[in-house]
């Protein structure tokens, strides 16, 4: 099959087409023929080389999200999927089984119909973001009517922890450049603050007891404690987990406590299908130029996911 990966750890010039033996779904899993993957940060970072397993060994193919239709159910798996159903999943980017690549095998859990109505490229920018921002507000465990802030909300996981707390109930307060403020708006928050280092001052000058927790998107790390009421938490994306002032308290999560939670990422299906939540796509790459998807990664200001066509 054909996969983008890398041999070495480096920039986007480190990509390069892979052919990759067919992976074979066993008992409990399922196996993708996938026609999309999105291109997010945490693959831009596997990809630079941060730390793993001493027992890694290359070719590396990153992705942890895909969609496209199932080619392959592995013998014994209890399942209401059939050949040819249209999916999507998040998915582990263990060595070669990321998921940019042409066939994917995932555990059974992690793959759910995609969304009707939603294009493959579309259902492909759900899964890992969706239930990140998922996570993050399970983490919090606010109540209907308690008042959430969200830093970075016009990223994909900001964006959807938008949405998803509006459905919770919660009242929102999130940030937004000049050019974004539109956009959030009909992402549905309640109060929109201009984005930077001063957005938790202009949350308590807007709630001035402090809201009740925070979703920091944007890796503003400590200074959101200031944005906080006493006691309340912060829930961070990239393992910030230092000491608060006046007993606030941060919680780093990881997705990956989340990548079998089958019903949570059903339920984000149907919220898509609701039109609860937004799937927001900035443009389709070949896989061939899945360097150039890196570059514009990296470039930044990429309002919607960037999603690789296989």
């Amino acid at each position: 099959m054909k996969a983008v990966g890398f041999t070495e750890f480096g920039g986007p010039e480190v990509l390069q087409i892979l052919e990759l033996p067919t992976p074979e779904a066993g008992p409990g899993e399922v196996r993708i023929r996938v026609h999309a993957a999105t291109v997010n940060a945490v693959d831009a970072l596997q990809r630079s080389g941060p730390a793993r397993s001493p027992d890694a060994q290359p070719p590396f193919v990153p992705g942890m999200e895909a969609a496209g239709v199932v080619d392959q159910i592995g013998t014994g798996t209890g399942t209401d999927l059939s050949l040819g159903d249209r999916v999507m999943a998040i998915v582990l980017p263990d060595g070669v089984h990321g998921a940019y690549a042409e066939q994917v095998v995932v555990p059974v859990n992690s793959v759910v119909r995609a969304p009707r109505g939603a294009t493959d490229a579309e259902a492909a920018a759900l899964p890992m973001n969706g239930l990140t921002a998922r996570l993050a507000l399970d983490t919090l465990g606010l109540e209907p009517g308690q008042t959430l802030a969200i830093t970075g909300a016009a990223g994909a996981v900001g964006g959807y922890a938008v949405q998803l707390a509006k459905a919770d109930g919660l009242h929102v307060v999130a940030d937004a450049s000049d050019q974004d403020e539109t956009l959030i708006k009909e992402l549905g928050a309640d109060v929109v603050l201009r984005r930077g280092a001063e957005y938790p001052d202009r949350v308590r000058l807007e709630v001035p007891e402090g809201v009740d927790g925070l979703v920091d998107a944007a890796s503003l790390c400590a200074l959101c404690a200031r944005a906080v009421r006493d006691g309340g938490r912060v829930v961070t994306l990239r393992g910030y987990d230092g000491p608060g002032e006046r007993d606030v308290v941060f919680e780093p999560i990881v997705v990956f406590s989340y990548v079998k939670e089958h019903a949570k990422l059903d339920q984000l299906r149907q919220q898509a299908e609701e039109g609860r939540i937004t799937l927001r796509i900035a443009k389709t790459v070949p896989a061939e130029q899945a360097a150039e998807a890196h570059r514009l990664l990296a470039a930044g200001g990429v309002r919607g996911r960037l999603i690789l066509t296989f």
